[in-house]
């Protein structure tokens, strides 16, 4: 495997990272996005997810 070698654009003093639930009345996802870079962004459905005390 070639290591990735790209210089990083931005310094973490620099990012902004919100999480959020959205629900469009069919499926609750869990939303997670840098606010500094339009293109920074996950969703992943919370159905798919399991408790703190499951996972403990």
């Amino acid at each position: 495997m070639v290591p990735n070698t790209a210089t990083a654009t931005n310094s973490v003093g620099e990012c902004e990272v919100m999480a959020s639930l959205d629900d469009d009345g069919q499926t609750e996802r869990l939303i997670i996005a840098d606010m500094t870079d339009d293109g920074a962004w996950l969703s992943v459905a919370v159905s798919g997810s399991v408790s703190l005390p499951e996972w403990q």
